[in-house]
């Protein structure tokens, strides 16, 4: 029996050569960069005309070159009828040198392009404990710089008038303002190769997901390095993506995908969004759960999904904080083409799927009583199971014995009946004296510097299958069981990442909320985490550690064999959704002594 949880609120360019940076201030990038904003635009690819002669590329063109004479060289975000804090923190972050470090070439001292992509309302999960504030004075800034393919956050306080914070990140990119993802539609739906793949000329009505990140091979988009995005139109069974580069503002290439045989591109039920209750209970406010001696606080953030954080057992802390960072979806291993998604709060968000419901409790019952509760969070896109539409779960199980299980789901349909489904969890435990170890046949080997590895067919286990342990210097801590289908919840195996970092407390390497930090169709080890492995991999025996956890799911649509996947069906004058979810994710077994 689900206890739902009742919440009492009340609603109320140029090409330049690059310096050489580090992710959060510590990771680098190459020297000379392809990543700089190239006013390129080939022919022929809109409708009649150049594409540099449409008007909407035109006037894109005249907002570059008014940006770069600018002192700073950074367009500001314009939103019809904000507030009149909007305008004042976009000035006071511009006004920050560290918030503008990257706008200028540190060799040349040319102007970069950079644009603010957003401007949101701080949530608890964007900000650091130690930043004092008071309640509802702090905004969170986004901004793009096209050269360097880098997003830096802020955090500005409007009462004092002072940026409490920054993060840059390289190689990484924000969620699009809504002017952008005009531009993007705008093209694809221009496009002489669309409108030739299906036959007529769409409207700008048509696509979908067209705000999305995405990536193609053979392209600048390849690996993200661009910003691109997918305007997606969904014809019959196949879906067609017109892949853009915004960029250098142009289509780059078109592909499809089949959808399945019996999708119904039609909303399934009445589904009302209570955004605005959600947003206020469970995305602006931190709850806390005491039950079966666990105690905790939990959070739907902007874009990392439900975070949990300062987890105890029997009073003991174990977690600072767990959550699920970005979905890479990947619908070809050649053409590497696909989505980066983000689950999270449904306003001021940047997710692409959000929460449509508050988070439930329900009890866990193995031989007929209770061993456990289970905390678990659904994410929808509105129209699901509609092609191109997409629903996720997150489940934590916490066990009676101090077991605790991290795990996510997909529920289909998405894009694609042949697409690989790859969910970045990033856990950080508790205690500042950890050291990592792996299993081998000659026993637990302990990890002494940064390092990623990939669970396979030849991957060892001890006895009770678990692959690796965290161990703390009083002896504590936990083995850690990777999914081979035993968890009796469908799951096929794993099949997964495991990236083991140094946490340094002074960065933010995932403490506060996240943007999409890996590409969406890498198909090896290049899924975000390993950002924060330094280029030397730094020691972490007897440290703070993070532990980094990318399964990787690939769907099916084959009649008794369906995963990762959603069908429609008809029943009784109404349709109906049968869900194949693929659940991964690891268990945590505290240490025997």
């Amino acid at each position: 029996m689900w206890n739902k949880i009742v919440c009492n609120c009340f609603l109320f360019i140029s090409l330049f050569s690059t310096e050489p940076l580090r992710a959060q201030e510590q990771k680098k990038v190459r020297k000379n960069s392809p990543n700089g904003y190239v006013s390129e635009f080939k022919p022929g690819i809109l409708g009649n005309q150049k594409p540099d002669t449409a008007s909407f590329i035109v006037a894109r063109k005249k907002e570059i070159v008014e940006t770069l004479k600018k002192e700073i060289p950074i367009k500001l975000l314009e939103i019809t009828k904000a507030n009149s804090n909007f305008e004042l923190v976009q000035h006071v972050a511009i006004a920050d040198s560290n918030f503008t470090k990257y706008v200028f070439d540190k060799q040349t001292h040319q102007k970069l392009l950079n644009e603010i992509f957003g401007v949101y309302p701080a949530r608890p999960g964007d900000i650091k404990k130690t930043v004092g504030h008071l309640p509802g004075t702090l905004y969170r800034v986004e901004m793009y710089n096209y050269a360097y393919n880098l997003t830096t956050v802020g955090i500005v306080d409007v009462f004092t008038q002072k940026v409490l914070d920054v993060n840059h990140y390289p190689q990484t990119q924000p969620d699009l303002p809504k002017k952008l993802i005009d531009l993007a539609t705008k093209i694809a739906v221009n496009s002489n190769e669309v409108e030739k793949a299906l036959g007529f000329k769409p409207g700008m009505d048509f696509p979908i997901m067209s705000s999305t990140k995405t990536a193609l091979n053979r392209t600048k988009c390849e690996r993200s390095m661009h910003l691109c995005v997918a305007p997606t139109f969904v014809q019959g069974t196949r879906a067609l993506w017109a892949i853009i580069d915004l960029t250098d503002c142009r289509l780059v290439g078109i592909r499809w995908t089949n959808t399945g045989s019996d999708s119904v591109n039609r909303s399934m039920t009445e589904r009302k969004l209570q955004n605005e209750t959600i947003a206020d209970c469970f995305c602006d406010k931190v709850n806390r759960v005491n039950r079966n001696n666990w105690q905790m606080d939990y959070l739907i953030t902007s874009s990392d999904g439900l975070m949990i954080s300062n987890v105890s057992f029997l009073g003991q802390r174990i977690l600072n904080s767990a959550k699920l960072v970005d979905w890479h979806v990947s619908y070809s291993g050649t053409d590497g083409f696909g989505y980066s998604d983000a689950v999270g709060c449904p306003i001021f968000s940047q997710a692409a799927v959000v929460a449509t419901e508050p988070p439930q409790f329900f009890d866990l019952i193995e031989n007929d009583s209770s061993a456990g509760f289970v905390l678990e969070q659904k994410f929808y896109s509105e129209m699901w199971p509609a092609p191109c539409n997409y629903s996720y779960s997150q489940r934590y199980f916490f066990y009676n014995d101090g077991r605790f299980r991290v795990s996510c789901a997909n529920l289909g349909r998405g894009c694609g009946n042949n697409g690989t489904y790859r969910p970045v969890f990033r856990i950080a435990f508790a205690g500042n004296h950890q050291s990592f170890f792996e299993w081998k046949e000659s026993g637990w080997n302990i990890w002494n510097k940064e390092q990623w590895q990939l669970q396979n067919a030849s991957t060892k286990y001890d006895a009770s299958g678990y692959q690796y342990k965290l161990e703390t210097s009083k002896g504590s801590g936990f083995y850690i069981e990777p999914g081979q289908g035993q968890f009796k919840d469908g799951g096929r195996g794993d099949n997964a990442y495991v990236y083991v970092t140094k946490n340094h407390l002074n960065l933010d390497e995932g403490e506060t909320d996240l943007v999409t930090i890996g590409p969406c169709c890498n198909t090896d080890y290049r899924q975000g985490p390993e950002k924060f492995i330094d280029k030397v991999p730094e020691p972490i025996t007897n440290t703070d550690l993070v532990v980094w956890y990318v399964p990787q799911m690939k769907n099916d649509d084959t009649p008794g064999s369906k995963y990762c996947w959603a069908d429609a069906y008809y029943e009784n004058g109404i349709y109906k959704v049968r869900a194949y979810p693929c659940f991964a994710g690891p268990q945590f077994i505290p240490l025997r002594h």
